[in-house]
Order: C-alpha cells, then structure tokens, then sequence
C-alpha cells in the first residue's frame, strides 16, 4: 500500500503548520478549523463541535453496511517549547509535546488517498478530538452522540512512542496502558499544643497510619497474579508548625492499574482504610476518588485486524503483538468502553530524531513517520472494508 510522494510532503507540512500553532484543552478554534477545512477540500463530508470541538469526517464508497472509526487527537500541553528550529510554537507556553500534531496529520494524509482512490466498500468515520490531555474529550464526543450519530462497527487509535525504533509497531490484546485515578483525603483531628496532645485528636498520627495502611491495598486486597496496580500517596499537608499539632491533614496521590475490577477494589478498600482508622482514633474524614482515564483495553478480534493490518505496512519483524502492559494512560479508553476496537503505538526513534520523551520541552514528532502512519491507517480499512 504506496502513498503518493506529493502527499507525504503535504502531510509534513500540515504537521509542522499544527505544531506551529499549538491549542489546548477543548479551546481550539484554530486546529479544528484547519482539520475540517482540510477534509472538506478532500470531498469528505464534515460534522464540527462533535462534543465542543471535535470534528468529525465520514466518507462513504460502495454499497457496503460496514464501517470502521479512526481516531486522532488534537490538542497540545501548557509546556512552554525549548526548541528552535522553524516550525517551533509560536503560542508561548504551549506546544504539541506529545505528538498529537503527527496523529492529525497522519489520519489527514489517510483521509485523502482514500478520498481519491477509494478502494474499498464501506464507510470510514475521522474522528479527530480535542482534549485527551485532560482526560475529558473522549467522553465529550460520546456524550454528544458520537456513536448515535455516527455508526461505527468498530474504533482504532494510534499513538506514537519515543523509544521504540522508528517505524515499529507495537500492541497486545487485552489492557494496554492503565487506568489514572486521584484521592484526596482530608483527616480532621483536634489541634492543640504540642507540649499537650492527650488534649486533642492528632492528624499527623492518624494520617500516617493512613499512608501506610495504603500500601497493604496492593498487596493484600489485589491478586498478585492477575491484578498489577500501584497505589501512591504524593502529598502531604497540614496546618501545624512546629509547636503546635495541627487540627487538619491533607493527603493526595495517584493510583494506576489494569482493569476496572482492580479500580473499583481499590477505591473501596481505601475508603474503608481512612474511614477505619480515624474512627479508631477519634478523627473524622473526607474522602474523594477521581478516576480520569479508565484503563485501555484492547479487543482481541480489533488488535488482530490492527496486527495484520501493521504487518501488511512495516513487516512482520517490526510488529510487536503481544507487549507488556504500559502505566502510561489514555482517554481513547473511553471510547472502547463502548465499541470494540484496537489503540497501538508506532516508534517514533530511538537516536537525536524521535527519541525525546513525550511531554518534554525538546520533544517534536517525527516526520518520517507520517508515511507509516498513514499507510497503516489505509491498509486496516482496505482489510476491513473489502
């Protein structure tokens, strides 16, 4: 599956364009217009502010009833770019530091080679969307219908990844990245003097029990075996100084893991720690939980389309199906709560081109990658939409 020269010169350049002009969160006047702009001159049919700002294209061959969801993201980060080559940002304090320029372009550049051969019978849905970053774009465009409106029988994503060799592939069925969820716990004790404290309630004291008692969660309530996770208080605050026992604690932290299951486990079982220990000492509590991205999971049938799909592209010694699980996490999660489909990753680079992390001021997308990416995104709906 070829892509023709001229476009992959385009497609650099619409990507060099994005990452000039960074946008953030759902506030992206500017690359959603582009976007839609872009698939419009293509012939595609274009739907705008699918769930605020997302855009999505549909493009329709044949008589076919099968039809197939791509998905890219849109939106960059509050990082203020340190590089200073030519298509640096322009908007300071933003930049495209995770590569979500490269995503648009590449799904850009598939969306007009199958606009102008269009072999295959079927229809193909762009979604392009915003604010992944914060976890809350996903869950947007579904809210605003998105599977309604548009029918999808199924949904894949692609995400670049700096370390993996350029060009590589790399996915599992199952639970690819984790969930990330936030607590605060707020422990209300009875401050006092610190010469004194039989006359009060200690926060200090109950909140470090608390910290510690966390821990058991992973390794007493979740199966060693089948149920990895981590479980980490971040901060803790109080309102003491040093000779007086403060009358408040507050704890914070992050939690990741694999499943659903294990997410649910985890939330009660902390809540049933704090609620335990500070009515043993006294103390009252409150206690919040925040799930922002669910845990990414694959579907066997969709990564095996998604496979055979990167094999056809790169060469089966280039694709990895079956890699170990990532912590990193991802709000296409989302979107596979609801249809099953397939989120992979493509390297990026392992030397001066493509290997700087993401979200890191000297990142930029690799260019060289665009091809691949697109490629691959034609192949899968050529394979599936037959």
């Amino acid at each position: 599956m070829s892509i023709d020269p001229q476009l992959i010169s385009q497609m650099t350049e619409w990507r060099q364009h994005m990452h000039r002009f960074p946008e953030c969160g759902f506030d992206l006047p500017l690359t959603a217009d582009f976007i839609a702009e872009k698939l419009e001159s293509f012939g595609i049919e274009v739907t705008r502010n699918v769930g605020e700002k997302g855009v999505v294209g549909v493009l329709r061959c044949g008589d076919g009833s099968a039809s197939i969801g791509l998905r890219a993201d849109m939106d960059a980060l509050f990082i203020h770019e340190e590089n200073q080559f030519e298509h640096r940002s322009q908007h300071d304090g933003k930049m495209h530091a995770c590569g979500h320029d490269g995503h648009s372009a590449m799904l850009l550049g598939a969306a007009s080679h199958l606009a102008q051969a269009r072999n295959f019978n079927g229809t193909v849905h762009f979604i392009f969307q915003p604010d992944e970053e914060h976890g809350k774009g996903a869950q947007a465009m579904i809210d605003d219908g998105l599977f309604e409106r548009f029918q999808m029988d199924a949904v894949y994503g692609l995400h670049n990844m700096p370390g993996l060799p350029e060009g590589s592939f790399t996915v599992r069925p199952g639970s690819l990245m984790a969930s990330e969820s936030s607590f605060e716990i707020v422990v209300e004790g009875i401050g006092g003097h610190a010469a004194m404290p039989h006359r009060g309630v200690d926060p200090i004291v109950v909140g470090s029990q608390i910290v510690l008692a966390l821990q058991t969660i992973v390794s007493r309530n979740l199966s060693a075996i089948e149920e990895t996770a981590v479980v980490s208080a971040t901060e803790f605050v109080t309102n003491g100084t040093v000779n007086v026992i403060p009358s408040q604690v507050v704890i914070k932290g992050d939690c990741r893991c694999f499943t659903e299951d294990s997410l649910s486990k985890i939330s009660e079982s902390m809540e049933r720690i704090v609620a335990g220990i500070c009515q043993s000492a006294g103390a009252k509590y409150q206690f919040v939980f925040e799930n922002t991205f669910y845990p990414t999971v694959n579907s066997p049938e969709q990564t095996k389309h998604a496979i055979r799909a990167a094999e056809a592209v790169l060469g089966t010694e280039n694709v990895e199906g079956d890699c170990l699980p990532l912590t990193i996490s991802e709000d296409f999660s989302s979107m596979l709560r609801v249809k099953p489909g397939c989120y992979a990753l493509l390297g990026n680079g392992v030397e001066s081109v493509g290997g700087c992390a993401l979200h890191n001021p000297e990142y930029d997308f690799n260019d060289r990658i665009l091809e691949y990416g697109a490629r691959y995104w034609v192949q899968l709906v050529c394979n599936q939409l037959k």
